[in-house]
């Protein structure tokens, strides 16, 4: 396999953020096995990719995870998919910006997404590396990328219902999407703190203070779908973000962010589509025997065969 070769499918693409470490986690949970063979979250993202149609994967991480990385990931691939990488680093700064004195953190979801850049020449979805979709997911975002092939400013993302994103051991940070009545985008709040209470309600809150949720809520789970002249934009958007920079030891610069300003510039609209797959993740450690038996589940519905890459 040459995972590196530079030839770019015809096919859509998917864009792999896999270079958080997942402090809250506390270690690379990004190849910590969940599956009974050993598979990891990822396997399941990119084995549902292969069967939705994707035609190649780049996967954006960081050099200090290379070698682990390749090693885990780069043999269940072989003869299945191309693979190519792109590396995030602090210093991957647009032409006129420095490196601020004693910033440690990534630079977020946004910044990830644009040194993909160099490696996507058609229509793409990006999600996360430690989070699982669903089969359904990835079919419809592939099939709404094949439509939207070739059409500049349209865009997409598959969204979840709230109940089915939360985890029973701790509050998660989650944003809730609002919708116009033809079901594009017209909103993105980022609520903390948000949970399931023992008597069934939820709690958030939105900038500081309480917000109220139902849910019924769509949220965004970071699995976006775009034409690839959203790089331009995004590279604008992320010259503002450093230009504006509140924090610069601290301030990330999130894909949302993006969606936001699309939103308010009136430059491009993105369709949400609704999944009603059961999204799985492993934000705090406890989480991972449910993902573990949630797989199972799976399996046993004949979803998934039991050794994943035979």
């Amino acid at each position: 396999m040459q995972p590196e070769e530079n030839k770019m499918s015809t096919k859509p693409t998917l864009v792999v953020l896999a270079a958080g470490m997942g402090s809250r986690y506390g270690g690379l949970k990004q190849i910590d096995p969940v599956g009974p063979n050993g598979e990891v979250v990822l396997d399941y993202s990119v084995y549902d990719a292969i069967q939705a149609g994707f035609g190649d994967v780049v996967f954006i991480i960081r050099k200090d995870i290379e070698k682990d990385f390749r090693e885990v990931m780069e043999p269940h691939f072989e003869g299945r998919i191309p693979i190519r990488y792109a590396f995030q680093g602090l210093e991957d700064l647009p032409e006129g910006f420095s490196l601020p004195e004693g910033r440690t953190k990534p630079w977020g979801t946004g910044h990830a997404m644009l040194v993909a850049r160099e490696q996507v020449s058609g229509p793409f979805a990006v999600l996360n590396a430690d989070d699982f979709y669903g089969r359904s997911a990835f079919q419809q975002i592939h099939d709404k990328l094949v439509e939207l092939d070739g059409q500049p400013g349209k865009n997409c993302m598959v969204g979840f219902e709230l109940p089915k994103t939360l985890s029973e051991f701790g509050a998660v940070s989650r944003g809730i999407c609002a919708t116009d009545d033809n079901g594009y985008l017209k909103q993105i709040q980022e609520c903390h703190q948000v949970e399931r209470l023992e008597d069934g309600s939820y709690s958030a809150t939105f900038e500081g203070e309480p917000k109220e949720l139902n849910g019924s809520e769509v949220v965004s789970m970071n699995f976006w779908g775009y034409n690839p002249d959203v790089f331009d934009r995004l590279e604008t958007s992320f010259k503002k973000f450093l230009s504006n920079l509140d924090n610069p030891e601290k301030g990330e610069f999130y894909i949302p962010i993006l969606m936001d300003e699309m939103i308010n510039e009136g430059w491009g609209s993105c369709e949400v589509m609704s999944s009603q797959d059961q999204w799985m993740g492993v934000t705090f450690p406890d989480d991972k025997p449910a993902v573990q038996a949630g797989i199972r589940a799976l399996i046993e519905q004949g979803i998934y065969p039991e050794s994943l890459w035979g």
